[in-house]
């Protein structure tokens, strides 16, 4: 009978631990996103048509047939 006691006691310790922790989890506001610094916006980024280099649109050059990524790759499709 003591044994019996005991684990309800264990259980109920636990139960009520688990409960305020799940509480307190819910009550804790979420991280707010870290902000830009200022005078840097969005940069768009694109593809260069010949080899799929990933770069930002203010460094690409655009050809009569698409963008690339250096001057060669522009010359070689021809644009």
């Amino acid at each position: 009978m003591k044994y019996l006691l005991v684990m309800a006691l264990v259980l109920v310790v636990a139960w009520l631990w688990r409960h305020n922790r799940q509480a307190e989890i819910k009550e804790a506001k979420p991280a707010a996103p870290a902000p830009q610094p200022k005078g840097q916006g969005v940069t768009e980024i694109v593809a260069c048509d010949l080899c799929q280099v990933h770069l930002p649109k203010s460094e690409a050059l655009i050809g009569s047939h698409g963008i690339y990524c250096s001057d060669a790759h522009r010359r070689q499709a021809g644009g």
